[in-house]
């Protein structure tokens, strides 16, 4: 046994190079690489900024060697443009390229490395006691026991400091009606969950401190219980059913909207593109005019059937202005690939779909003057946003969203260009008139 014992700890102290072998390199790697991109940068940026390298730093380092791409008669500097002052030439900053997952890898694996250390230090210590004789100094049951207390506190403690410092990412005014109809449902859906995880961690991590490990002590065998069984699958049970039909109801009543509503709403159409939101806004007869995308063209991007009288009155929008207090319901499609339309802070979320139309309702309830206010920020405007990653161009894909009285809306609104306009009906005229004389021609020459 006492051989067993002594081979473990020479080949831990074999090991132990190995080890800090490994830690040396790899510290040396990001010291080294942080020295080198330091240096590059301000030499690109000495370069921009017509400015002297700082000392230690040089223009050799192969990711700039510009001198050698250059021809002989080239300058580095281009003196026929002004050099910005130094106040305003940026400087590079390299933090966030070592912060990125590999550097945290990078660290989590050196700490394992570290504790497996310490570990296997401490693990030795007890067994040159253990071969001298001597009992263990350290109940490593205890000091289990007294890390799961420590890692209780530092979960409870996490989950306040998280609450308290994000919470406000979740808790802004929904700008909607049924917005606020889908807060209610999320709030109970976290104030039940955080219940549950802080009763639950308190058993857990308690119960591992309370009843560590003990020589002295037996674990009582406790295999079944028919009322635990029973309660904690019975009342789950009611809960999530209450929140999957609270979720159901809210939802059904949000997007069935009845045909008197639907009626009576402002109408409109958005229409997704790479990259861009196409708006039309229906006339006086709050009427839509028909799409067809074969009759996409120049004059005509949306596709409109001017046949369809409906559409003589539709007019575009370059933003979105809705009158607060008022039904909306919006018209989505897509003219090429899927798009998302997503409106955060109306709670307003729906695909846009080529070919097949979707529709939201939904009724603004704050105007963005009063959203400033709530929020107190001056310069908060609600904002549509496209929620499916389409392409390149994804990013730019925006489009300002204003809510407005009733009066104000109705000026905006009358100041907004046909779309049906002269060059749209001339060119339309002259495509029927040509469709009717080969018609003509078509049925002369039967």
């Amino acid at each position: 046994m006492l051989s067993d014992k002594k081979m473990g700890l020479n080949k831990f102290f074999k090991i132990i190079p190995v080890f800090i072998a490994i830690l040396t390199f790899a510290l040396n790697v990001s010291v080294n690489g942080q020295t080198k991109d330091t240096a590059v940068a301000a030499a690109a940026d000495a370069m921009r900024s017509n400015r002297a390298l700082p000392a230690g730093a040089t223009t050799s380092a192969t990711a700039v060697d510009t001198a050698a791409q250059l021809p002989a008669t080239a300058t580095l500097i281009d003196t026929s443009v002004p050099a910005k002052p130094a106040e305003e030439a940026a400087e590079v900053d390299m933090a966030p390229v070592y912060k990125s997952a590999a550097y945290y890898t990078l660290l989590f694996l050196l700490g394992c490395i570290f504790i497996s250390i310490v570990g296997r230090a401490l693990k030795l210590y007890e067994l040159s006691r253990g071969m001298q004789g001597k009992e263990a100094r350290i109940n490593w049951n205890r000091v289990q026991s007294i890390l799961f207390a420590i890692i209780l506190v530092l979960s409870l403690y996490g989950t306040y400091w998280t609450y308290d410092t994000y919470s406000h990412t979740v808790t802004s005014v929904a700008g909607t009606v049924h917005g606020a109809e889908l807060d209610y449902m999320m709030w109970i859906t976290i104030i039940i969950t955080t219940i549950v995880f802080i009763l639950t961690h308190i058993v857990l991590f308690g119960f591992s401190y309370q009843y560590g490990g003990s020589s002295t002590r037996k674990a009582y065998f406790y295999p079944h219980n028919n009322a635990l069984e029973k309660l904690w699958t019975i009342i789950p049970a009611i809960v999530l059913t209450v929140l999957v039909l609270l979720g159901f109801f809210t939802w059904r009543n949000i997007t069935n909207v009845p045909e008197a509503e639907q009626r009576g709403a402002l109408k409109m159409e958005v229409v997704g593109e790479q990259f861009k939101w196409n708006i039309r806004y229906a006339g006086n007869d709050n009427q839509l005019g028909q799409r067809n995308f074969k009759l996409t063209n120049a004059n005509n991007n949306l596709g409109i059937d001017f046949k369809d009288t409906k559409s003589w009155d539709d007019k575009l929008g370059g933003e979105i202005v809705l009158p607060v207090n008022k039904s909306v319901r919006v018209q989505i499609g897509s003219k090429d690939v899927l798009h998302s339309f997503y409106i955060p802070h109306f709670r307003v979320q729906i695909n846009a779909v080529p070919g097949m139309p979707t529709y939201f309702q939904f009724t603004p309830r704050y105007t963005t003057a009063e959203m400033r206010e709530k929020r107190n920020d001056p310069t908060f405007n609600y904002i549509l946003l496209c929620a499916k990653i389409c392409g390149a161009g994804h990013h730019n894909m925006q489009a300002k969203v204003t809510v407005v009285p009733q009066k104000e809306y109705d000026i905006w609104l009358a100041n907004q260009q046909l779309y049906y306009n002269d060059e749209v009906k001339k060119e339309f005229q002259q495509a029927e008139q040509k469709k009717a004389a080969e018609s003509k021609k078509m049925a002369l020459n039967n």
